[in-house]
């Protein structure tokens, strides 16, 4: 037998989605990286972590308001879906105002990354100290600049662990966004075809009066 239709369906459970976890993730990596690379003094600092961590928050209370709002939810989601862009872009930003290298999306670096499944900042900066020592900046004092590598400055080697960092980061905004991308069309395609809670609220009522006297199923 079917069990009966309810009213508040399960909702929340936002910590087993897989984009919550990349965007969480994201949010820890850009906020040790605004610690190192950018000034506290900049409004870039605070708005790049405030654009992670509203990635973050907006999927869980999407997920959260759920049970009663599946058009909170994809909304949520989509603002959430549109401040990790944000996010993306001040990392492109980033790179391009210092002259330091975006790479491409098929760049086995990033693929490296992923293929890792980081679960954790220090996962990610494990990941980082290796790229690092396997790189020849492109900037001062790589093959293009006047000094060899044993003269490297520390300027030059704290802009070259800037770039794989970045890099590193919009890797993993390009999971969350993607993630995010299906995540908001499964939604879209749900409340299309079953509605929300003023249509849940009207099956549960007609499957009520319908159901046999004596019948307690709650």
């Amino acid at each position: 037998m079917n069990e009966p239709e309810k009213l508040i369906p399960r909702h929340g459970g936002y910590r087993k989605l897989k984009s919550f976890q990349v965007a969480q993730l994201a949010f820890d990596v850009t906020v040790r990286f605004c610690e190192r690379y950018i000034t506290k003094r900049s409004r870039t600092h605070d708005q790049m972590v405030q654009a992670a961590r509203s990635g973050v928050q907006n999927i869980a209370e999407g997920s959260q308001a759920s049970g009663t709002s599946k058009k909170t939810e994809l909304k949520l989601t989509s603002v959430a879906r549109a401040s990790l862009e944000e996010l993306r872009l001040d990392y492109e930003d980033y790179l391009r105002q210092r002259g330091l290298a975006q790479w491409p999306r098929e760049d086995a670096r990033r693929a490296e990354l992923i293929a890792r499944r980081p679960a954790t900042v220090d996962d990610v900066a494990a990941w980082v100290r290796d790229v690092h020592g396997r790189h020849r900046p492109s900037g001062p004092g790589g093959p293009s600049g006047q000094s060899g590598p044993n003269q490297k400055s520390t300027k030059s080697t704290k802009s070259t662990y800037a770039e794989i960092s970045a890099n590193g980061a919009l890797a993993l905004l390009a999971v969350a966004c993607s993630l995010l991308d299906r995540q908001i069309a499964a939604l879209g395609t749900a409340f299309v075809e079953d509605g929300g809670f003023t249509e849940r609220l009207y099956r549960v009522r007609s499957e009520r009066r319908t159901r046999p006297y004596g019948d307690s199923r709650m």
